[in-house]
Order: structure tokens, then sequence, then C-alpha cells
């Protein structure tokens, strides 16, 4: 394999490195408010945040295969084990922070060792080449997996409303691209408004694409930070903004949503 290749596969490697030290802090941070206090429910909700962010990032290392070790690792994590190493009953949320950190720290093992044939093997799972591939105009694949990477590097680095601004982007271009590929005529059978796709407001495209069945209502969970992402990306909002991580978690979550609603093989 030659330099470039190498290099690449390593920034892959790096890449995903990140961003599982990332969620190692925040699994210790969450096992540790859960000994604190195991009924806290802010805690218990930011634990389910935490652990669906985990199993994004598993699903991306095991090639989105549930026999892949990685995959089986991550749903033993969620069980309470008995003496002989049984599955015996549900564990206790600490417990199951605790388990997955240990499933993190696994892949960081993983993704960690030298040898050529580790990383190809670790990295050669990522679905990212293939990500867009239910986008029906091809042209802006690459544009989308070129945003994608910038939003996920954004929300490591704490740049939420970069993180934002990207998300929603790719939001509002699979959608738009989902209703032109329905045609006019469907739509406005559908409740449609008037004019072209293009001139419509993100809420609007969002709206029709649900009322078409092209998605389902995961859209409404997208924070108004989200929402009047073009009126900030277009410098037409007066105040500073100022985007939190849950928000732009929410749309990360949502855009996954979505993505999963129009390419149904995900």
């Amino acid at each position: 394999m030659d330099t470039a290749m190498d290099n690449t596969l390593q920034a892959q490697v790096e890449t995903y490195l990140t961003h599982l030290d990332g969620l190692i802090r925040r699994g210790q941070q969450l096992r540790d408010r859960l000994a604190a206090d195991p009924s806290d429910a802010i805690a218990i909700t930011d634990t389910r945040r935490w652990q669906e962010d985990c199993g994004v990032t598993i699903n991306q290392l095991s090639g989105g295969s549930k026999a892949h070790w990685l995959a089986r690792a991550f749903s033993g994590a969620f069980l309470m084990r008995a003496a002989d190493g049984s599955a015996a009953q549900g564990a206790a949320p600490g417990q199951i922070v605790q388990q997955l950190l240990e499933v993190l720290g696994q892949a960081v093992a993983t993704l960690s060792q030298t040898n050529h044939d580790a990383i190809s093997a670790a990295t050669s799972a990522q679905p990212a080449p293939h990500r867009f591939d239910f986008v029906h105009n091809p042209e802006i694949r690459p544009v989308l997996e070129q945003a994608y990477a910038d939003g996920r590097r954004a929300m490591e680095k704490g740049d939420y409303d970069f993180a934002v601004t990207s998300f929603c982007g790719i939001l509002e271009a699979i959608v738009t691209d989902a209703l032109e590929s329905r045609g006019a005529s469907a739509l406005a059978a559908s409740g449609a408004p008037a004019g072209k796709i293009a001139d419509w407001s993100f809420d609007t495209r969002l709206a029709v694409a649900e009322k078409a069945g092209l998605i389902r209502s995961g859209a409404a969970r997208l924070p108004a930070a989200a929402r009047a992402y073009r009126d900030h990306a277009e410098g037409k909002s007066a105040s500073n903004r100022i985007t939190s991580e849950r928000d732009a978690k929410t749309t990360g979550q949502v855009l996954h949503v979505i993505m999963r609603d129009l390419d149904p093989s995900r």
C-alpha cells in the first residue's frame, strides 16, 4: 500500500481515537454522577444520549455488522453477568456505563495497534465512502461526505455552531434531493405549496417530506438553533449565536434518523 493510502488510513484511525477519547471522558463523568446519585434523572437522561452516541460509533467501527465482536460486546454491556459469565438480568445504569467504557477501551486498544493489518481492518469497516449512496444526485455525494466529516470534527472540538450548520446543511440537501426525486405532482397531492422546492423554507421542506411519507416525525426534535441555521449562516441574525452541546448533539441525532428514513437499508 502506498504512502498516501497509509496516511489516509492513519488519519482515519486518529479521528476515531479522538472521538473515542471524548466518549470515554463523557462516560467517566456520567459514571461518577450516577455513583453519587443513582436516581439522578438528568444524569440518566444524559446517559441515554451518551449510549446512543456510543452505539453510532460502534456501528461504524463494526461496519454495521451485528456479528462483529465489537457490536456483540456493545450489546453485552447492557446485561448483568452471573458468576459463571452467563447473562442474568438487566444491569443498573451505572454498571452499564462502566461496561460500555470497557468496550470503548477495547476499541481504543484495537485501533492503537501499530501493525498495518490492524489499522486496515479497523478502518475498512468505516461506511463513510458509501454513507450517502442513497442520494439520487451523485454529484453532491462527495460534498455531503466532506460536510459530514467537517461536522463531526467540529463536534469533537466543541465548535457547536459550525457542527449544527454542517448537519443542517446535510439534512436540507438530502431532504431536498428526496423531494425532487418524488416529483411535483406527487408532492402536490401531499399538500405541498406552490412554487419551486428551492424557494421553500427549511421547515417547509421537512414538513412536506413528512407529509409525503419520505421521512417520519424525527425532525420534530430539531432545536430552534437548527431550524434557524440558514439565518445564522447568512449573517441575518442580529444576536450572537451560542449553540449548546445538547442542541448540536440532538441535531446530529435527527440527521442520523432521517438518513435512516431515506435509506431503509442502513
